[in-house]
């Protein structure tokens, strides 16, 4: 792939399909070396179309064995293929067209469109999977109504699935049988799905706010049929709360679930027929973590809410990802909030786009939520399109208030029902209902980048006025260099010596009335601004952002007691903790320099201070707890420093290194107490008070490990005697990082026989390893990838040993000799072969060059090479390319 041959596609460029597909008839006939697919496609010129007879349709590595117009077979003038299409040279105003092609799921290695998994035929046909299938009009503002026979070996495939309701099942000659299934839904291709194997079910049922029935299956391997009652109470606990909240039935007679070993994505909201990789549905105490089976709970909710929010209504075009995902994931984040601690909640999505998002912001890669060009659209499945795209629905959530949002949604998904459309479709419906002007919001959808807000404050001790300046900016991206002001609500309250104080606004219409006296919401929307409170008996500290109530950076300039003080004080939940990760970035920072000069090196007595409070107070969330005393990641400690000229891999592992001993050691006998306080009887259960209490328990052992080694005997016997996947796990990491030689190999290879018959739990097991900065750390991965639990092909194993350290273990990822660069890129090389969609995600780190001056020209290197690989697939040649400008 070179620039000569790429092809760019642009929002700007988008017009409607000359042709409508009103039926679409399937019929796969399943074998083992290859599957016949015959399609009957229902056409319709539309009537604004130009008056051409041509038609081109979608199609990729498939065989075409015959097409017809009307039934008369077509001459081989009649049409033309090529590697990315069928056109038929003359087509009628209406007919079908009907073809017959040959693929080889089989050899399908990049698991998109139909391919087999292990021994089961399954699809993913996001974005663009299905016209791998057969020739299509493969985008999704073509929306279909879905009828689909497959005929295959009844003893090899005994479940055969796809879309809607199963209205026909036979039994056929020759040890064949047949199902046929009916969407009665319009959908576009991306949202049909089909399954075939040997498969055991777990079935339950859901009564509807209208007393309908519908049957929910969830379809497993039979070994792991015990582990998917907490996925079925996921999804039924979904299915209410879609009621409850937003209004939603569900629309058909089943819904199924089938878990998929080989999978690129977490799940697929496939209409009806939800496709879900393992380690997003299956769940047991013994195999699976607390963060697991929370991680399972989020997922099944957040494909279920897309039966309206994607399915129902659907995208015009892929640059409107965003109107889905983004709205979908503010939905899943509600829900897990509700069902859960909407703090603790918040604390995970915020740490998530801390982490992830704004650095892609500051990246080769950074794009708006809505996208103006790709080169190929699986690279925009991002933390932008879902996380920020996200966020930026919950700021029209709090600027319209709950009663005006679900007014909001209830006109979009009436206005819009079973059609295609934008984003600007979804604003101007909360717009309508709200009476609102959204007008400036709409910055938020085409201005990539983090913005900034730079607050400074003044206090007027005798008019007792309090006054905080309020500037935003944004930097420049590729492709913006000049940005327009953004519409930032900015949640905040303003903290006393005896707690919030009472906020008395000065004559400012544009912030946001709550029915809390103590907090706010400014409306943000000018390059400047002032906002000045009255009454104010004391010079406060301004509790600033709370929520993370927009996607920005904030800058103020904040005393380490100021910080101490929100920790303790402040109502706000996320501003405790925010305080808190504030504070201790403050301090590994300023450790760094002390090891860096050489000079002694200092815990703050205000840090030891204001954490010994916190493990004292019984009367806090200890889920709470734990995140506060949790370290902000060396990735993002590297993010934060190259916003201020550049990171330093080694030194910021030592001062994070230095500042949790140096912690763990000055409260030994707290963090010793809540542990061994914390101490479950019960019997184990996936619920919030025990999950609660496990989070701190672990957090405590952390320290107290790397704060002592002779800890490691608390870790030895919790691992002994762990009763679940999650204890078991934290002790297991504790080993694997401080142990030596011969008790870090026994335990792992404990763990490994323990558990190999389960592929989830060897994906910790390659995890935990992975992520082991000892000088060993690349040798280690690379004598895993040779280990028979590992598969280059199977993207969660990759995900586990790769990911885990290219993204884990930095020091060794970026060791000075480029070691780690060159293994990542000849990783990327092979999987360019087998599944680009995974090799480009996985390149992800090399993006993020120019973070890191000492090592930021054998990082470019590496890419250069990539980028001089010959045949390189479109999703890496995109990635790459762009990093190199």
């Amino acid at each position: 792939m070179t620039a000569s041959n790429l092809r760019t596609v642009y929002l700007k460029d988008y017009q409607p399909s000359a042709y409508l597909i009103n039926r679409t008839e399937l019929h796969f006939h399943l074998l083992e070396d290859h599957v016949i697919v015959s399609s009957r496609l229902h056409l319709l010129r539309c009537a604004a179309s130009a008056q051409d007879a041509s038609l081109t349709l979608n199609g990729e590595e498939m065989e075409l064995l015959s097409v017809s117009i009307d039934g008369i077979r077509l001459a081989e003038e009649e049409y033309s293929v090529s590697a990315e299409s069928l056109v038929i040279h003359r087509v009628p105003e209406q007919c079908v067209i009907a073809c017959e092609t040959r693929i080889r799921p089989q050899e399908n290695t990049a698991l998109s469109g139909l391919y087999k998994s292990r021994n089961l035929f399954c699809t993913q046909c996001e974005a663009e999977g299905f016209r791998r299938i057969t020739y299509y009009l493969d985008r999704p503002d073509v929306m279909s109504v879905f009828t689909v026979t497959i005929e295959g070996d009844r003893e090899r495939y005994p479940v055969l699935l796809s879309n809607g309701n199963l209205i026909e099942a036979q039994q056929l000659a020759d040890g064949l049988h047949s199902a046929v299934w009916h969407d009665p839904f319009p959908k576009p291709a991306y949202l049909f799905a089909l399954v075939a194997g040997d498969l055991e079910h777990v079935e339950d049922r859901f009564t509807t706010m209208s007393n309908r029935e519908v049957t929910l299956r969830i379809y497993v391997e039979k070994k792991d049929i015990d582990k998917c009652g907490h996925a079925m109470r996921s999804l039924q606990q979904a299915m209410r709360w879609d009621e409850d909240i937003y209004g939603r039935e569900y629309d058909l007679d089943i819904f199924n679930i089938v878990a998929v070993d080989d999978f690129n994505m977490g799940a697929m909201e496939n209409k009806s027929l939800n496709i879900f990789n393992t380690s997003c549905v299956l769940c047991s105490q013994q195999t699976t973590t607390d963060l697991g089976f929370q991680r399972v709970q989020s997922i099944v909710a957040h494909e279920y809410f897309h039966n309206w929010s994607g399915n129902r209504v659907t995208c015009r075009d892929w640059f409107q990802l965003s109107l889905k995902e983004g709205f979908t994931v503010f939905r899943d984040s509600q829900f897990s909030a509700d069902v859960g601690s909407p703090t603790v909640k918040r604390v995970e999505d915020v740490t998530l786009l801390r982490s992830l998002q704004f650095a892609e912001d500051a990246g080769p890669m950074s794009h708006p939520i809505r996208p103006e060009s790709f080169i190929e659209i699986n690279n925009f499945y991002t933390a932008t399109v879902y996380e920020k795209g996200a966020e930026v629905v919950r700021m029209i959530h709090t600027l319209l208030g709950a009663e005006s949002f679900r007014r909001g949604s209830d006109l979009y998904f009436e206005r819009h029902d079973g059609q295609a459309v934008t984003c600007e479709d979804f604003v101007l419906a909360m717009e309508d209902a709200s009476g609102v002007n959204l007008q400036q919001f709409r910055r938020w959808y085409s201005q990539a980048g983090t913005p900034q807000l730079n607050v400074q404050d003044e206090y007027d001790e005798h008019a007792k006025c309090y006054t905080l300046h309020v500037e935003q900016s944004c930097p420049v991206t590729p492709g913006q260099a000049k940005k327009l002001p953004f519409v930032i609500p900015l949640a905040m309250g303003l903290l006393g010596e005896a707690g919030n104080l009472p906020l008395r606004l000065r004559d400012l219409p544009a912030d946001i009335e709550t029915s809390d006296n103590t907090h706010r919401v400014l409306t943000v929307n000018q390059p400047k601004q002032s906002f000045v409170f009255e009454g104010v008996s004391e010079r406060p500290v301004p509790s600033l952002l709370r929520g993370l109530s927009a996607p920005v950076r904030l800058q103020f300039e904040y005393s380490s007691q100021d910080l101490c003080a929100l920790m303790r004080r402040d109502s706000d939940g996320f501003v405790r903790w925010d305080s808190a990760q504030t504070l201790l970035t403050r301090i590994i920072f300023e450790v760094e320099q002390q090891l860096l000069s050489g000079a002694a090196v200092v815990l703050d007595q205000l840090l030891i201070e204001a954490c010994s409070d916190l493990l004292r107070d019984h009367s806090l969330d200890p889920a709470m707890v734990a995140e506060m005393f949790r370290l902000p990641s060396e990735d993002y400690l590297a993010e934060q420093a190259s916003q201020a000229g550049g990171a330093n891999v080694d030194s910021i592992h030592h001062a994070r290194d230095w500042v949790r001993s140096a912690l763990g050691q000055a409260l030994a006998p707290l963090f010793l107490a809540r542990y061994q306080g914390l101490e479950i009887q019960q019997v184990d259960a996936p619920e919030a008070t025990q999950i609660a209490d496990r989070s701190l328990r672990n957090m405590c052992l952390a320290y107290l490990v790397s704060a002592n080694v002779d800890n490691l005997a608390l870790a030895t016997v919790q691992y002994r005697e762990a009763t679940n996947m999650t204890d078991r796990q934290a002790a297991l990491k504790e080993i694997a990082f401080y142990a030596d030689h011969k008790l870090r190999a026994s335990t792992l290879e404990n763990f490994h026989q323990k558990w190999r018959h389960e592929a989830l739990v060897v994906n910790q097991w390659l995890q935990v390893q992975a992520a082991i900065p000892d000088r060993e750390g690349l040798s280690r991965v690379k004598a895993l990838m040779t280990h028979a639990d590992f598969e280059l092909g199977n993207p969660n194993k990759v995900r586990a040993l790769v990911g885990g350290f290219v993204n884990q273990n930095l020091v060794n990822f970026h060791h000075l000799d480029g070691s780690g660069y060159r293994f990542l890129g000849d990783v990327v090389v092979k999987l360019n072969r087998l599944n680009p969609q995974l090799a480009s995600r996985l390149l992800t780190p090399l993006t993020k060059w120019q973070r890191y001056p000492a090592r930021g020209t054998l990082m470019r290197a590496e890419l250069e090479r990539l980028s001089a690989e010959p045949a390189l697939s479109p999703d890496v040649f995109e990635v790459v390319s762009k990093s190199l400008q």
